[in-house]
């Protein structure tokens, strides 16, 4: 089914924030592991795991609508030399991802294409719910401080 090619180039935008999300991640789960902090390496890890199955969607998607997926393109990855650094870059990206997703729904929506605009309210819950994770640890840090939050990382 031929696609609309701004929506295409919509999705292909969105794809590019998700592979950076999964390299982000990636790192911030690895430094986790090699800091012995293991809880915090398996929820990092899944939430990369999360991002990669929304580039699959969006890949499937953007063929579907016979588009070619641009998978070369990674935006800026912002790794943090910290857990508190990194739970900052991460909700910074969530929060832009959140954005995009809600600016993404309005533009399909305008375009008739409702399809593309449910695929993205679900990706857009998964963003809203890591949000909401990475505050609920943010507030963890501040309620226990980061020694005591670290220490139950383990």
């Amino acid at each position: 089914m031929k696609g609309n090619e701004k929506v295409i180039e919509l999705l292909n935008h969105l794809l590019a924030d998700e592979l950076t999300a999964i390299s982000q991640y990636m790192v911030h789960s690895e430094m986790d592991a090699a800091w012995g902090l293991g809880k915090l390496h398996a929820m990092v890890e899944k939430r990369a795991i999360v991002e990669m199955k929304h580039a699959e969607t969006l890949i499937g998607r953007i063929l579907f609508l016979e588009g070619i997926p641009i998978v070369s393109k990674l935006n800026a990855i912002h790794v943090g030399a910290d857990v508190e650094k990194q739970l900052a870059s991460d909700l910074r990206a969530e929060y832009d991802a959140v954005k995009a997703y809600n600016d993404a729904i309005k533009v399909v929506a305008e375009q008739g294409d409702h399809g593309t605009r449910k695929l993205l309210n679900s990706i857009l819950t998964d963003e809203e719910e890591h949000a909401d994770e990475i505050e609920e640890n943010r507030d963890q840090i501040q309620l226990m401080g980061i020694q005591n939050y670290l220490a139950q990382q383990i």
